[in-house]
């Protein structure tokens, strides 16, 4: 089951990345996985016109994505050659260019964003700014300005499960039980969207704290790793 849960506000920094967006700012979006940096790019995508490329990892990729968002027709041509015609595409359009899951950069990754960045503005999504991280791109940080986001608070949590209730997603017991899928969740918003969408299954009584460590551990055996040749139904 899939969820679509709405947006939870995080105001403080929507402002900011407002006024660093105004100001053609290179940004750094920094924050633990699941704390949400694809979600908020995904909020503003639409009203600050952003380019996005969803995943970071490897050229090839890169460029795969962002030929995608350009309406770039695909063609029989060397990576150097798709690299050199996506520089051309973003030279003096102003639209802000956002890497979502930069991790470890190559030194072609490196060379590229660094290429992107000396023609647009662009903002990259990344779980740490150190050195040994983020890779070759490490020593062009100096650049960026940082936005960190934080784990949602208690009022955040409580928001996300009463847009829910509203929506009839998950039943009103589940508010009764907003400190402790705080706790379980430890604010972050991708493993409370999980434990809310085991809620929205009828299985777990939000009243019993028993079903709700089942919920969690639950939750938790989804993200194992299937062993190599075990096929699961």
């Amino acid at each position: 089951m899939n969820l679509e849960l709405p947006f939870i506000d995080r105001d403080k920094e929507c402002a900011q990345l407002q006024r660093l967006h105004t100001s053609h700012k290179h940004v750094l979006i920094l924050g633990a996985e699941g704390v949400g940096k694809s979600a908020l790019v995904g909020y503003l995508r639409e009203s600050f016109g952003l380019r996005v490329c969803p995943s970071s990892a490897r050229l090839a990729e890169i460029c795969d994505s962002l030929e995608c968002e350009l309406e770039l027709e695909s063609a029989q041509l060397h990576l150097v050659q798709r690299k050199n015609r996506l520089l051309k595409s973003f030279a003096g359009t102003k639209q802000t260019v956002v890497f979502d899951g930069v991790a470890w950069t190559t030194p072609k990754v490196s060379s590229f964003l660094e290429d992107v960045s000396e023609r647009e503005p662009v903002w990259l999504c990344a779980r740490s700014d150190q050195a040994g991280d983020i890779g070759h791109f490490w020593q062009f940080l100096w650049k960026f300005e940082r936005v960190e986001l934080r784990p949602f608070h208690l009022a955040e949590t409580r928001a996300l499960l009463e847009a829910a209730v509203a929506a009839g997603q998950i039943p009103a017991a589940a508010l009764d039980a907003v400190e402790r899928l705080q706790q379980l969740s430890v604010g972050n918003p991708r493993v409370l969207g999980e434990l809310i969408t085991g809620l929205a299954s009828g299985h777990y009584d939000p009243h019993k704290k028993f079903d709700l460590r089942l919920l969690d551990l639950d939750r938790r055996i989804q993200h194992l790793p299937t062993p190599v040749g075990l096929h699961l139904p």
